[in-house]
């Protein structure tokens, strides 16, 4: 190695070893623009609807129409004779109301709205909420809050983790409603009902299909995903890790792409000895939550609304209606993401001119040249280390040719519409067969070879019985997948789900969240998805995906608007989405993220540093987003099946 050489990494070391000392944020640049963007909504909803809501405009024709028909369809449908026992074998076997498009010896649209409206009603979001007393009711609503902040703010309290606080949070809201329902002041509570089992599988499949990908072979398929993120420009690699997740997301679901990268992405850190891995962090699971918004198979939200919208929406359809607002949402969140972050990703940089002229002319500052020199020259110390048993350069093993294999098998599974939860666990299953043929077959074997000091290899020990006879040695049982790999699923994380699911489906049987949305809404609430009242609605929607999880938020909005057209779904189903980067309980790809990386150590994705940017960013991309949507949208603002759209045609 050169003299030269020698003092440039000289130099490197020096600007590594002293670190520019960082400031603390001031309250107001922290939060300044969470609320700024908290006025903002609240001005343009004050503008649009006025002070009091008086600016709401009447209920057009149409709007009347609508009503009438809808109200028509409800009493013929209600009237209508069914066998109760084929309806429960119907939707069991189906896991819905079955087809859109019946035969007329079928009964056509109104047998297809019957089974569909009892389906709603009385298997998808049960209206028990009568059935309360006002000390019930509001008992309940305290124990869901309190739990609600316990797992906001983990580590406000006693160090359980979210696992426990979520597990005992389900577990005392089990035990409250035998409580009411015995002393008279609720009704049943069916614990085993709202929890949904399809999301857990999915999880459980797709963690396994992750480890199998990650631990099968060294310089394999992950650590190869691994490096395509790596750069040694800090906003290159932020950019890259949003790319990913954005793309990813739309692709396959966002849940899925954060359990697979947020590993990754702390690993990436670490290498790169980031000093605030936060910017990072934030840039897999906000792009994972926008990039999901584009396609019907993005989030759980988004299947659940295409199969309970009245009307059928097909995949081009609602892609269509998407990509102008998640486009936007993706540029607005990158810019918001580059400037409030500006001193991580942009080390050196004296204000927003000089990060522009980084981005688009390539210029460096002092730190980040010492920080690209520190990264190739760890590269080739790296190497130079590692010499012959180098792996990551090799290329493409076998074992990493079977793994896309298995990958790509798994995504178009995936695009053909195959149940997704069967498709995830199929896939780990065989990764897991794969890797324990490879172990036992191909690795070598571990020597158990015993040495003296001097080097040379000691001669087995023999052991003899009370006769003096040798004892054969038992042949090595083999190590079994039990006790290895699967012991790396994170169990916690489904405890984790679970627990949520028995709180947020026993505080939605008292009712509150109905009653929030009818209460805020006004009389906007039959024209929901119309100017101006579509932005209030949107920011209730967000609120309540965030108070009550957006799927349950679906289900209620699907039981309460059973004729809801296909843009009104369109409008919830972003808004709901969008609404996963308000606070770190929004979506689940931000508890997986949280999750994920504080099993690897790093525990700076929280929620008190979650809101200060997800705030301004959730609310910025939602009314931009919506206000794209409202000028630009393929789904009709009627509905065919109802045939309001004959009317307003005319």
């Amino acid at each position: 190695m050169s003299t030269l050489y020698d003092v440039e990494l000289n130099k490197v070391s020096a600007l590594e070893a002293k670190p520019a000392a960082a400031k603390k944020a001031s309250f107001l640049r922290k939060w300044g623009p969470a609320m700024v963007a908290i006025a903002g909504v609240i001005a343009v909803n004050g503008f649009l609807l006025g002070p009091s809501g008086g600016n709401v405009p009447d209920l057009t024709e149409n709007h009347m129409n609508s009503r009438k028909l809808a109200e028509q369809r409800t009493n013929t449908i209600m009237e209508m004779d069914f066998d109760a026992t084929a309806d429960h074998k119907l939707f069991k076997s189906n896991s819905g109301f079955g087809s859109r498009n019946l035969s007329e010896e079928n009964g056509g649209v109104m047998e297809y709205t019957r089974r569909r409206h009892r389906y709603l009603g009385e298997y998808t979001h049960v209206d028990v909420s009568d059935q309360f007393s006002n000390f019930g009711k509001w008992s309940t609503c305290v124990i869901y809050f309190l739990f609600w902040v316990f797992l906001m703010f983990p580590n406000w309290f006693l160090p359980i983790g979210r696992p426990g606080i979520a597990m005992g949070g389900g577990l005392s809201m089990v035990v409250w409603r035998f409580i009411l329902e015995k002393t008279g002041h609720g009704p049943w509570f069916d614990a085993e009902k709202v929890i949904i089992m399809e999301p857990l599988f999915l999880l459980f499949g797709l963690m396994l299909t992750t480890i199998y990908l990650e631990k099968m072979e060294r310089g394999g398929l992950f650590d190869k995903l691994r490096n395509s993120l790596d750069d040694p420009v800090n906003w290159k690699r932020s950019f890259k890790i949003m790319t990913m997740s954005t793309i990813g997301s739309a692709a396959v679901m966002n849940d899925s792409v954060v359990l697979i990268f947020s590993g990754v992405v702390v690993d990436l850190c670490v290498k790169n000895k980031v000093a605030n891995s936060l910017p990072y962090l934030l840039s897999l699971a906000t792009t994972a939550n926008i990039g999901s918004a584009l396609t019907m198979t993005g989030n759980p939200q988004n299947i659940l609304i295409v199969s309970l919208a009245y009307d059928e929406i097909g995949w081009l359809e609602f892609a269509s209606n998407m990509v102008l607002p998640v486009i936007a949402a993706t540029i607005v969140n990158t810019i918001m993401m580059f400037v409030y972050y500006a001193s991580e990703l942009f080390p050196g940089s004296s204000g927003l001119f000089e990060n522009c002229g980084i981005m688009f002319k390539g210029n460096r500052t002092p730190e980040m040249l010492a920080q690209e020199h520190a990264y190739y020259a760890r590269e080739a110390a790296a190497k130079e280390a590692m010499g012959e048993d180098d792996v990551s350069d090799r290329g493409w093993t076998i074992w990493s040719k079977l793994q896309v294999v298995v990958v790509i098998l798994f995504l178009i599974c995936f695009a053909l519409g195959l149940d997704v939860c069967v498709v995830s666990i199929c896939a780990g299953a065989i990764l897991m067969v794969m890797a324990s043929y490879k172990r036992q077959h191909y690795d070598p074997k571990p020597d158990n070879t015993e040495y003296d000091a001097e080097g040379n290899p000691l001669p087995p020990k023999k052991t003899y019985d009370m006769d003096g006879n040798e004892i054969e040695p038992e042949e090595e049982e083999l190590v079994t997948e039990s006790e290895t790999t699967l012991t790396e699923v994170d169990y916690g994380l489904l405890m984790l789900f679970i627990g949520q699911f028995v709180l947020i489906g026993s505080f939605d049987d008292t009712g509150i969240p109905q009653a929030f949305f009818f209460a805020t809404m006004g009389k906007c609430a039959d024209q929901m998805t119309s100017v101006p009242c579509v932005y209030w609605f949107v920011t209730i929607v967000t609120i309540l995906s965030n108070v009550a999880s957006n799927v349950p938020v679906v289900q209620m909005l699907a039981a309460t608007f059973p004729y809801a057209t296909p843009y009104d779904w369109m409008q919830v189903s972003y808004s709901a989405t969008i609404a996963g980067n308000l606070t770190m309980l929004g979506s689940a790809a931000n508890m997986i993220v949280a999750f994920q990386a504080a099993k690897v150590g790093d525990r700076t994705f929280t929620s008190e540093r979650h809101a200060p940017f997800g705030i301004p960013s959730c609310l910025a991309c939602l009314y931009l987003g919506t206000w794209l949507m409202t000028l630009v949208h393929f789904s009709p603002e009627c509905s065919v099946k109802l045939g309001d759209c004959d009317d307003q045609q005319q």
